[in-house]
């Protein structure tokens, strides 16, 4: 595809409510897919360049067969929220629930979550908070709103386009969402909660925030401190950091950053005993080591972001 083509990444439609955390395995266990061809349609469509995905039972979860043949038409141009143009629909889940199986939040989490208004980023990577049709336009992470019916008609619209400019395409994507009457009066799920997001989640390392929920008091504050009292604490306090310090990185750099935490979990105990309690054996009881925040020390999470060097990853 020429660098004029224009681009439309679609995923054909999930046929279960399958939750995200359940396609951990998928990634785990990449190597055993037969049909690869088929796990990624390839179309040119007038100036355009369409590609779908293809493994709606795995949640569209990429995989690296998936991957060699993707990043070829790719090469240079964003995917998903890394992307300009990101359109949400009344049936679109959005969650990072990693640190409830001893992970972080991957694929440049560390780069777009902590670019979100206020401490909101902040709030979904540590809780794993789901955030559902205009909520996430609202929240910042999509960027139009509009009838999951309407997509193949906007599809259609916006290959028709000439060489289009990013006006042109905004201009199409403005007109669909402005029509898109769903939710319109709805109000953001956590807007009454945002005041305290902002100042609970203002923390520099997590046992303040732990502190700031307890001293809060409120409903919505006990509610936080059950569910991060259930995360990995390593994952929280990696997590974190991430978050703090991806915020002043480029994309390049987080993405580095990133594959060095995934190697230090995968070298780790928890991320293996989170996929065994919430996706193996489903006890929900995972058996964190460290088991507390405060034995997970400075010194354990500086050499999680410690350079590789020649096994760092290349960009």
């Amino acid at each position: 595809m020429g660098p004029h083509l224009g681009l439309v990444v679609r995923q054909l439609p999930r046929l279960k409510p399958f939750n995200r955390l359940q396609i951990i395995l998928q990634h785990l266990n990449m190597s055993k897919h037969t049909d690869s061809a088929a796990e990624v349609l390839l179309e040119k469509k007038g100036c355009a360049g369409v590609i779908t995905m293809n493994r709606p039972k795995a949640l569209n979860a990429l995989n690296l067969s998936m991957i060699r043949q993707i990043y070829p038409q790719l090469k240079g141009v964003g995917l998903s929220v890394h992307g300009h143009f990101r359109v949400a629909t009344e049936k679109t889940l959005f969650a990072m629930p990693e640190t409830a199986i001893g992970l972080f939040p991957d694929v440049g989490g560390g780069y777009f979550l902590p670019r979100l208004s206020g401490k909101i980023g902040y709030y979904l990577a540590l809780t794993g908070f789901r955030l559902k049709g205009r909520d996430l336009q609202k929240a910042g992470i999509a960027t139009h709103f509009v009838e999951s019916e309407k997509l193949p008609a906007l599809e259609e619209d916006l290959i028709a386009l000439k060489s289009p400019s990013k006006e042109n395409v905004a201009d199409v994507l403005n007109s669909y969402h402005m029509k898109c009457k769903i939710d319109q009066e709805k109000q953001f799920v956590l807007d009454e909660h945002m005041d305290k997001i902002n100042s609970l989640f203002s923390a520099s390392c997590m046992e303040e925030i732990i502190q700031n929920l307890k001293q809060d008091g409120s409903p919505f504050a006990l509610k936080q401190l059950e569910t991060i009292n259930k995360m990995s604490p390593t994952s929280l306090k990696m997590t974190l950091r991430q978050l703090r310090e991806g915020a002043s990185m480029n994309l390049q750099d987080v993405l580095t950053m990133e594959y060095r935490l995934s190697q230090a979990c995968m070298s780790g105990h928890d991320f293996y005993e989170g996929v065994r309690a919430v996706l193996i054996d489903k006890d929900q009881v995972p058996k964190w080591k460290p088991a507390t925040l405060e034995e997970v020390t400075d010194e354990f999470v500086e050499n999680c972001f410690k350079s590789l060097g020649n096994s760092d990853l290349k960009l």
